[in-house]
């Protein structure tokens, strides 16, 4: 199983960047992805996933309204896609896979228990 994060790099607030997530060695059509980051000195923070389908997101408090997660099956890939970034937004971000969330099921938060294979991340830098 691989997942391979990429698309991070230092940007100035306010500006945009759209992570990858490409996924190899499982059966990509059958696994929520879900994208974690975590700073340093602070907890891995769930902040959006994506069902099977890609009928079902879901998008922490900290980043609903400004990124948006989307997934082409055909091409085993996952995108972030993040606007109007934040110094706040700076840390090392991951994609994840995962059977637990699916269509029609809501989640209040992503635990990392969920989530069985991760990927080495992406940095991402938001400064000016």
């Amino acid at each position: 199983v691989q997942l391979q994060a990429s698309g991070g790099g230092l940007v100035r607030p306010g500006r945009s960047l759209r992570l990858s997530c490409a996924a190899s060695g499982f059966i990509f059509d059958n696994y929520a992805i879900g994208w974690f980051r975590q700073a340093p000195g602070k907890e891995r923070e769930g902040i959006s996933c994506i069902s099977s389908s890609g009928g079902n997101t879901y998008y922490s408090d900290s980043v609903k309204g400004r990124f948006t997660i989307s997934r082409d099956n055909a091409k085993k890939t996952v995108y972030l896609q993040m606007n109007s970034l934040k110094p706040e937004d700076t840390a090392r971000y991951y994609c994840a896979n995962s059977l637990y969330f699916r269509d029609g099921i809501t989640i209040a938060t992503m635990s990392h228990l969920d989530y069985s294979s991760w990927g080495s991340g992406t940095q991402v830098t938001v400064s000016s």
